[in-house]
């Protein structure tokens, strides 16, 4: 199957169970029929572990605070 964005040739992965394409070159995500439901049903039945805070010292001396990702990242490991 081709991506309807940049016709890159998409890859398949399995993720819990759920088929998943993916575009390696523009990283575009594609389910079919269902799969959503079933990845909210997992996600909803499992719950991931809490993050624990990652703290690094900035160039003043001071905490930052990690950027927080999409929830995509949770998701798939790209």
């Amino acid at each position: 199957m081709k991506c309807p964005v940049d016709g890159t040739t998409l890859v398949i992965t399995d993720r819990s169970g759920v088929e998943i394409d993916y575009c390696p070159q523009c990283r575009g995500v594609w389910l079919d029929r269902g799969e959503l439901d079933k990845i909210i049903d997992r996600s909803v039945t499992t719950p991931p572990p809490a993050p624990q805070p990652q703290r690094g010292y900035d160039d003043r001396g001071g905490y930052k605070k990690k950027k927080r990702g999409s929830f995509l990242e949770d998701i798939f490991d790209f």
